[in-house]
């Protein structure tokens, strides 16, 4: 190892000063490989260290040469592609809010959640979601799952009717 000179003396202090102040772990990987390439370590040897691939470990580094520390802060993730195009989502989304499950086969069900969602995607468009996935979809859709209820067919409208004017005339009043 050859002697640092002042420079990469300050970029290490600079680099442990960071390290020092973040409490993210992701965060301590990047400044980490960093410091050992500042400390001559080859790129093989800092991914075998760090257990990263090298093409990670020389991104990092070129991130860090083009912009220094800013350069290995994170962008937020994107997470993997969506499954569903933009028209099959929402052909889901119109099916959910204008039909129940009913009216596109599923049985005597009258209401949605995520697994009949899962189904209906995997008849329609032959793609096949997790529990957890398909209720991020929906998330994502605006939709989310409330308890249903129910109106009585045979209850009589005016007096349904004279009952919702009242109950809003008692919701503004002080009682």
């Amino acid at each position: 190892m050859h002697s640092e000179n002042n420079s990469e003396k300050e970029e290490i202090r600079e680099l442990k000063r960071v390290l020092k102040s973040t409490d993210s772990k992701r965060m301590h990987i990047r400044y980490n490989v960093i410091l050992l390439h500042l400390r001559n370590y080859t790129n093989k040897n800092i991914a075998r260290i760090m257990d990263l691939d090298s093409h990670t470990i020389a991104r990092y580094i070129n991130n860090y040469k083009r912009l220094g520390v800013d350069g290995l802060i994170m962008g937020k993730s994107t997470g993997c592609p969506r499954l569903l195009t933009q028209e099959q989502e929402k052909s889901l989304y119109d099916v959910i809010v204008t039909k129940t499950p009913d009216q596109v086969g599923f049985g005597k069900r009258k209401n949605w959640n995520a697994n009949i969602a899962r189904q209906w995607v995997s008849d329609q468009f032959k793609i096949n979601y997790s529990k957890r996935g398909m209720l991020d979809v929906l998330h994502r859709l605006g939709l989310s799952y409330t308890h249903p209820t129910y109106t009585l067919e045979k209850a009589d409208p005016e007096k349904q009717e004279l009952f919702k004017e009242e109950f809003e005339r008692l919701k503004k009043t002080d009682v």
